[in-house]
């Protein structure tokens, strides 16, 4: 558009020029010296154009011809960059595709190649995540060296890079100290990216520094950095275990002040907070704990926990876990807590009517335990007994045989030996003396079973898989007539 723009321009000027000029003719006098020129207007005007655009194109092919070393240079850089870049797209490709053996290999020759440091990083930087997935943790950490000599220079922009690359790498591997040593300094130098702040995440819940996992959650989950599920799970296991751990020093209060609502209702956390309470003797604070939790969800760890009550709290968790029932009659576990309850304030009938509407929703070992220890202490043993049966079956698997069956009797008649009145023989290794065959071909011999050719050692082998039997060889050693007179 520019081009057409100038020519547009150039030629309206042209042909104004052209008409001044046909219209006011006259001429043009150059003295010098005793020189004395005298050109008209119209040739002097067009000798200075023309002179304007020689000069011009002059100078552009002065300026082209002294340019050629820097367009070869120029040339010489985009052929090498272009290079690179190809190497470097083709041992990403190899990455991304899970060859990682190819990958290492081309992203190495190009860190060997390039004099770019910032594509000697990258290139570096992915050869160690080739040599990651390989498992060679010791190469991988001699590329992770290049990389960071290769970004300490003064203008490299990218030593966050090598840091993060290297914790991830840690990470996967199970260092978590190595990697908070490479993202520490990031966070001292104010990086508030979310990648590191997910790297920080990881590192500290594998080192189970639970004050900052939960700290990092609540910042994730402020930025919309972690799903609503997973951030929940995170900070209830992080603030569970603050609880717990502070819970001899008496610094568990602290850490309970500083939940929200939303957080204490968590089961793991109510739990805790429940049993520190209670450790504390505030038993009331207890039950309203795990009753606000159960209000938001019908957990059964939290159910179970609301059933171990103290005296004091009976009449009180049973009043309110009835209103509870009204909301959700055929639930088995609130059903089972009331049973407990019951128990535990000595209404056996009530006991009994909750125990049995339990067992009728779901089969559970421990409620038909509950139902047969209840019976026995009302002396109702036979009933206590079917329920313990019910429990021992509910929570094993017994094989019951449908009859009595007996194993079949052995055949016989193929084991290698010499039958006699007494018994079967066995042979040693030695064989059989020469004379046996004629004493075994005798009428002595077993009725029905007729000549005895013995058996090779070999096929005793192959049919005996065990150790020799004492004293065997002794028999098959003996001399004829004492095997004669024992057989009969």
């Amino acid at each position: 558009m520019r081009t057409w723009f100038w020519t547009l321009l150039l030629l309206t000027l042209a042909v104004v020029l052209a008409v001044l000029l046909r219209e006011n003719s006259g001429n043009v006098l150059i003295l010098v010296n005793t020189w004395r020129i005298q050109v008209s207007l119209a040739f002097a005007v067009l000798t200075l154009v023309c002179g304007f655009i020689a000069l011009y194109i002059a100078i552009r092919f002065l300026a082209w011809f002294t340019g050629i070393p820097e367009r070869i240079r120029n040339w010489n850089q985009r052929r090498v960059v272009k290079r690179d870049h190809e190497l470097l797209e083709q041992g990403w490709t190899e990455l991304l595709e899970g060859r990682y053996s190819h990958a290492e290999k081309d992203l190495t020759k190009l860190l060997d190649r390039s004099h770019d440091s910032n594509r000697q990083v990258l290139a570096a930087l992915s050869a160690a995540r080739a040599a990651h997935a390989l498992g060679e943790y010791a190469r991988r950490d001699q590329l992770l060296v290049t990389a960071r000599e290769k970004a300490g220079l003064p203008d490299s922009p990218l030593k966050e890079a090598v840091a993060t690359a290297a914790a991830d790498l840690y990470l996967e591997q199970g260092l978590a100290q190595q990697a908070l040593d490479e993202l520490l300094p990031l966070q001292q130098a104010g990086a508030r990216h979310v990648h590191t702040l997910r790297l920080l995440l990881r590192a500290y819940r594998q080192l189970n520094r639970h004050d900052q996992v939960f700290v990092l959650a609540r910042t994730l989950k402020r930025r919309g950095a972690l799903h609503d599920n997973e951030s929940r799970q995170i900070i209830e296991t992080a603030a569970a275990a603050r609880l717990r751990e502070t819970m001899e020093s008496g610094a568990w209060t602290q850490v309970w002040k500083d939940l929200k609502s939303e957080e204490r209702i968590l089961p793991e956390v109510a739990l805790e907070g429940a049993v520190a309470h209670e450790s504390a003797g505030k038993f009331e604070d207890s039950s309203r704990v795990l009753e606000q939790a159960i209000a938001a969800r019908l957990d059964p760890r939290l159910l179970a926990a609301y059933s171990r009550a103290d005296s004091t709290q009976i009449t009180h968790r049973l009043q309110k876990a009835e209103s509870w029932l009204n909301r959700h009659p055929n639930n088995p576990d609130l059903l089972t807590t009331l049973g407990n309850l019951c128990l535990a304030g000595q209404i056996w009938g009530q006991a009994e009517h909750y125990l049995s509407r339990s067992v009728a929703q779901r089969g559970d070992a421990r409620v038909h335990a509950l139902l047969g220890s209840l019976y026995d202490k009302l002396g109702r043993q036979e009933e206590a007994a079917a329920q313990w049966r019910l429990a021992t079956a509910v929570g094993t698997v017994i094989p019951i045989l449908a009859q009595d069956a007996y194993l079949p009797a052995a055949e016989m008649e193929s084991d290698p030996g010499v039958f006699h009145a007494e018994g079967l023989a066995y042979f040693s290794e030695t064989g059989f003396p020469v004379d046996w065959n004629k004493e075994l071909a005798s009428p002595l011999a077993t009725p029905g079973i007729g000549a005895f050719t013995p058996a090779t050692s070999h096929e005793f082998d192959e049919y005996f898989d065990s150790a020799p039997i004492p004293g065997f060889g002794e028999l098959a050693n003996a001399p004829a007539e004492e095997v004669k007179s024992s057989t009969k």
